[in-house]
């Protein structure tokens, strides 16, 4: 996380807020959830935001809403939305279409991103990015083997063990947002339980995460260096019931103005492609 203005830019994008991600594993079952966020910047309510996400055996859905409250939705007037979609190929999701959209009272951000078995095919972006001769240039390169930054927030966990195993937060993790390639790293660093407001209420897999900008960045900027120094980001992912994928509950991380955070108040999953309406027994 960074300063306000990244803060104000994750909150939009609700389940965008950190990316983590999705890791070889065998075919899971269907499964869906239904999630609830609110954001906060130094303890103060900063936005709010939405979260489905449905897998099935052979592809997933994801989707996003978020809105600034408060304060902060008196200066920014900001919401936006976010959705991807993929297949499940074989041990991996792997990403097809990634879209975001942000809207504030003086502009519109946009990108849209179509990639095929890891490697991006199109990429559209609006505003572009300016001309900036320190610019890390995007190559040919850096957009093999990447995952979309909504696809990297759903990690699946391989094999047939405990998903909740501590192992699970090891890895490295390959991103392109349509602007920057950055890699990021989990490793282990605790367990803990939480309970939501409605729906989940059990063990988390707390895990920490170290950003590595690639390309697309412009070294100096004090936004970048600023978040490639911190090691104090977390992610707390909880499962979605009936697979192997587990998702954020909470992320959280420091800023020049406090502690920013992004908190799970409805977690809500059920197994087996039923419909959350049913009254069926929840996650």
């Amino acid at each position: 996380m960074l300063a306000l203005g990244h803060a104000v830019r994750c909150t939009l994008l609700a389940s965008a807020a950190l990316a983590f991600a999705a890791a070889a594993g065998p075919a899971s079952a269907e499964g869906k959830l239904e999630a609830r966020y609110i954001a906060t910047l130094a303890g103060i309510p900063i936005g709010e935001g939405n979260w489905i996400i449905d897998i099935g055996e052979s592809h997933y859905n994801a989707a996003a809403s978020g809105t600034t409250t408060g304060l902060l939705q008196a200066f920014t007037g900001g919401h936006g939305t976010s959705a991807a979609q993929g297949n499940l190929n074989g041990a991996k999701l792997m990403s097809s279409v990634y879209g975001a959209t942000i809207f504030s009272r003086k502009k519109i951000d946009e990108i849209r991103l179509s990639i095929a078995n890891g490697n991006v095919k199109d990429n559209q972006v609006d505003p572009p990015q300016e001309d900036n001769p320190e610019r890390i240039p995007v190559t040919e390169a850096h957009q093999r083997g990447v995952l979309d930054p909504m696809t990297a927030t759903m990690l699946r966990v391989p094999g047939t063990g405990d998903p909740m195993a501590p192992e699970s937060c090891q890895r490295t993790l390959s991103v392109f947002d349509g602007r920057i390639r950055y890699d990021l790293q989990l490793a282990f660093k605790r367990m803990d339980k939480v309970k939501a407001e409605k729906g989940y209420s059990g063990p988390v897999l707390v895990c920490a995460v170290y950003f590595t900008p690639v390309s697309g960045y412009v070294p100096s900027r004090t936004a970048i260096k600023y978040l490639a120094a911190q090691r104090d980001i977390e992610v707390w992912l909880a499962p979605i019931a009936g697979t192997r994928v587990l998702v954020p509950f909470r992320a959280q991380g420091p800023t020049p103005i406090g502690q920013a955070v992004l908190q799970a108040t409805q977690f809500v999953s059920v197994a087996g492609g039923r419909t959350l309406a049913n009254g069926a027994k929840t996650q």
